[in-house]
C-alpha cells in the first residue's frame, strides 16, 4: 500500500479528488495565515527587532488559532467543510477543549 492509499485510510476518504482538495486546503492555510497574521502582530508590536527566542514563540502563538479559523474556512469554501470541522474538533479535544 503506498502513502497516498495509507492516507486516504487514515482520513477515511475514498477519492484522490477529496486527497487532493484536502492537501490543498492544508497548503493554501499555511500561507494565508502566515499573511493574515501580519496586522495582528503589528497592533501588538511584534517586530524581528525583538530577539528571537521571543519574536518566534511570540508569532506561533499568534499563527496557531488564526490558521486553526482559517483551515475551517478554507476548507468550507472548497467544499471540505466535514474534513476539516472533524480534524479542528479532534485538535481541540488534545489540547482540552470539547465542543460536544
Amino acid at each position: 500500500m503506498n502513502f497516498l492509499e495509507k492516507l486516504k485510510l487514515r482520513w477515511q476518504i475514498t477519492s484522490n479528488w477529496q486527497l487532493f482538495m484536502i492537501c490543498l486546503v492544508f497548503a493554501i492555510t499555511g500561507s494565508a495565515s502566515a499573511w493574515a497574521s501580519k496586522p495582528i502582530l503589528a497592533a501588538l508590536n511584534i517586530t524581528k527587532d525583538l530577539p528571537g527566542a521571543i519574536y518566534w514563540p511570540l508569532r506561533v502563538l499568534i499563527i496557531f488559532p488564526v490558521y486553526q479559523i482559517l483551515l475551517v474556512i478554507i476548507g468550507t469554501l472548497l467544499g471540505q467543510f466535514k474534513f476539516f470541522w472533524a480534524f479542528e474538533k479532534k485538535m481541540l479535544r488534545r489540547f482540552g477543549l470539547n465542543l460536544e
